[in-house]
């Protein structure tokens, strides 16, 4: 099977590593940027394409000398690069999390008789999965919250903070208003309210925040309580909210001595070398996920916990191991014929099938990746 790997990143380079283990596959990997190419294929079987990914009709044409493509490319182009990729016929997982209705491309997805994963990463991703998964043992869900954050092990000053996938798209989660549900309403705040403090083992106390990160599950779980909350060191907060409400996450432009500049812009050339995540530089992945509800008269509580850290071996960060590997091990899931739903899938339908979420669960074991479950009567 042959297999494009749309953009070369932080993620989409691991992905296409762990898929070229397979005999049986055939990987390209497709980026603008040589060096992201270079970075992979000088160890790995990857081939590569240097290719600019922003034209849609580039992308139809590119993968459609593919068997299947994985949608790896920022939020912003996700959608159309999506589309493109459907419009060639061919099936594909997604993790690029794009803000757009996913579900608008369903119709063409089923006139190709093509399954297409969304949004198949680790929050929004496996969450989803084991959500949906509590769900379908459940006679009715009635509380879901998920905390979930990628940290540096080691805290620098100022930002304590590194990121472990496209920056801009970490900014998207400061600015985008922040969707929960409460009492079967759909409430909306803005990002980075209703802080708390939480310990978790191994790392101490984070603090947790509001972000817009239910996603299809506000459509898809009926449930009337349902919430995400990102996690970061405590303080990093107040350093997001001063900048965003001075305007320098703004997309208007504004003139500075005769020259139009558009505040983001210059953001995040200042700020995105202090997040960078440098090779051999540990981060870790902290999730823990919380669904109740009542199954034949018991009120149910299901827990997943999940703390992973940078690979020293690989060399492979927590975010991208996290994050990528539930992707190609979905892609597996699809091409091994486990997975056969046709259309446009969010994960919370994989979490349907108890099959297919034993099969993501053991994949990302064997990748080191683990999730530790837990049920209880309450």
């Amino acid at each position: 099977m042959k297999i494009i790997v749309l953009g070369g990143g932080l993620v989409g380079g691991p992905m296409a590593m762990d898929l070229a283990k397979d005999s049986d596959f055939e990987v390209t990997l497709a980026d603008i940027n040589w060096d992201s190419l270079q970075r992979v294929s000088q160890n790995h079987p990857v081939k590569t394409l240097e290719k600019d990914l922003s034209d849609p009709e580039t992308v139809t044409a590119l993968v459609s000398d593919f068997d299947f493509a994985v949608n790896a490319v920022p939020g912003f182009m996700g959608y159309r690069t999506l589309e493109a990729i459907l419009k060639a016929g061919k099936n594909a997982v997604d993790i690029a999390f794009f803000i757009e209705d996913p579900f608008r491309l369903d119709v063409l997805a089923k006139e190709k008789n093509l399954t297409a994963i969304m949004d198949i990463g680790v929050a929004p991703g496996m969450c989803n999965v084991l959500i949906g998964y509590a769900d379908h043992l459940l006679d009715e869900t009635t509380n879901v919250v998920y905390y979930v954050g990628g940290l540096p092990e080691i805290r620098e000053w100022p930002w304590e903070y590194k990121a472990g996938f496209s920056p801009i798209d970490v900014i998207e989660e400061y600015t985008r208003p922040a969707r929960y549900m409460e009492k079967g309403e759909l409430i909306i705040k803005p990002a980075l309210s209703d802080p708390e403090l939480l310990n978790f083992p191994g790392i101490g106390t984070l603090e947790a925040f509001n972000t817009d990160g239910l996603r299809s599950l506000a459509k898809t779980i009926q449930c009337s309580n349902m919430k995400e909350k990102t996690l970061r060191y405590p303080g990093h907060i107040e350093k997001m909210r001063i900048l965003r409400e001075m305007g320098l996450f703004s997309y208007d432009e504004v003139m500075v001595k005769g020259q139009s500049v558009r505040p983001i812009d210059l953001t995040t050339r200042l700020l995105f070398p202090k997040w960078k995540l440098n090779e051999g530089e540990v981060d870790i992945t902290v999730m823990k996920i919380i669904t109740e509800g009542v199954k034949e008269g018991r009120n149910m509580r299901y827990t997943w916990d999940l703390y992973d850290r940078y690979d020293p071996v690989t060399g492979i960060h927590s975010m991208a191991r996290t994050t990528g590997y539930t992707a190609t091990v979905a892609l597996r899931m699809i091409a091994n014929g486990l997975y056969k739903r046709k259309g446009v899938s969010v994960p919370e339908y994989i979490g349907k099938e108890p099959a297919c979420v034993d099969y993501l669960l053991k994949g990302l074991k064997q990748r080191g990746v683990n999730y530790q479950a837990k049920t209880e009567t309450f």
